[in-house]
């Protein structure tokens, strides 16, 4: 009984040791990676559906439509959608600007995307989605389209910080670093799919309808279940690395619980299917799927790290020989998360936050005991943050 107790350990510990390793696993997997030879441009473009989508507030709504009208492009119109909004001082005075203010509330994301959907102005080959606390950078919609014309059907675009005002916001940013290094470049370096963000990613508009027009998704984690369509087709999820929209980190302490309550009720409700997912694409041969799958049924770094800081303080008592185990598991995964770093050039004031790395750590545990009703206690994420695309590029 002794034996099977300390083989479960060393395999749970394994198991959790993995996810340490498994950063490093994908970098160095990436210098072998296919480039992907460009098909040269030509002049024909992509007609764009830019939906913006707000819930309950419009205060940011200016703004992001301000940099949407920036783009250096000409062939797309902007799908403002204010659920559940008082309208009545928003005034665009753009013809490419449809404003649409559903009768009833819809409370959810794809149900804001086929309202647009459903009265667009004419048929746009392609869609994009954008939040109302994104701004967008002038050369957005070029970058989308080098992916287009290589035939993708769905693309992720970088989402940068807009702010970086707080300690909570820089750690927010440090880790949305580390998850747009590994679970998007890395991942489509090696072959497999980048990971869907919410915002700035783009779809034909076809191959969008087919993936979601017949379900019905309540909550948070439309992009896991889009996700998870995607590759059951046997489709890729290109990274664009430079289609950048600037993002609203979480500046306040109850603003980062609610919205990790969400995210982490969305972990807990696909990581079943990312392990599925992981099986099926070990039996069908399918790299795509086998690596997604990984990441899909990954827990939330600070369940990782707590985990692991149980198993050492375990080890120090039971099994000693295990520290150097996680000694080479934790280097491997700080030497990636500072690669990570510096490869999206994070400013100073980033390092400067990870002192404070276990404040949020606790309040993501917090979190986690809200997990659980995360839905009813946090429709959506309330934002502080107004700022326009010079702002941004005076404190870079």
């Amino acid at each position: 009984m002794v034996n099977f107790v300390s083989i479960l350990f060393l395999v749970i510990q394994i198991l959790i040791g993995f996810n340490l390793f498994f950063p490093l696993f994908l970098y160095l997997l990436h210098f072998f990676k296919v480039r992907a030879t460009e098909i040269p441009s030509t002049d024909q473009e992509n007609d764009y559906a830019i939906i913006v989508t707000a819930y309950e507030q419009t205060i940011l709504l200016p703004a992001v439509v301000n940099s949407i009208l920036n783009l250096n492009y000409g062939n797309y119109l902007v799908y403002v959608v204010a659920d559940k909004c008082d309208i009545s001082n928003l005034k665009f005075n753009d013809d490419r600007i449809v404003l649409l203010r559903p009768e009833e509330t819809l409370a959810s994301n794809t149900k804001s995307h086929f309202y647009a959907i459903k009265n667009f102005k004419r048929n746009h080959n392609c869609l994009t989605i954008i939040d109302s606390d994104n701004l967008v950078d002038p050369e957005y919609l070029n970058e989308l389209n080098k992916f287009f014309r290589q035939n993708y059907l769905g693309i992720q675009g970088v989402r940068r910080a807009k702010n970086l005002n707080t300690a909570y916001a820089c750690l927010d940013e440090a880790g949305d670093i580390y998850y747009r290094f590994i679970d998007r470049k890395l991942l489509f370096d090696a072959g497999s799919s980048a990971s869907l963000a919410g915002s700035g990613m783009a779809f034909t508009t076809a191959f969008y309808r087919e993936c979601l027009e017949h379900l019905d998704i309540e909550g948070a984690g439309f992009d896991k279940v889009l996700q998870m369509e995607i590759l059951n087709r046997g489709e890729r999820i290109a990274f664009a690395e430079k289609a950048v929209v600037y993002d609203e980190k979480t500046s306040k302490s109850d603003q980062l619980v609610k919205q990790r309550a969400r995210w982490i009720n969305t972990w807990f409700k696909y990581a079943g299917k990312g392990l599925k997912l992981t099986v099926t694409g070990l039996f069908k041969l399918n790299w795509n799927q086998f690596l997604c799958g990984l990441i899909f049924s990954r827990p939330p770094l600070f369940i990782i790290g707590g985990l692991t800081f149980i198993s050492i303080l375990a080890d120090l008592i039971f099994m000693p020989q295990m520290l150097i185990f996680w000694l080479i598991s934790l280097i491997s995964f700080f030497a990636v998360f500072l690669i990570a770093l510096n490869h999206f050039k994070a400013p100073k004031i980033i390092y400067s936050s990870l002192l404070k790395v276990p404040m949020f750590i606790f309040l993501q545990v917090v979190s986690l005991f809200k997990a659980r009703k995360a839905n009813k206690i946090s429709t959506a994420t309330i934002h502080y943050y107004d700022s326009n695309i010079e702002d941004i590029n005076k404190n870079k």
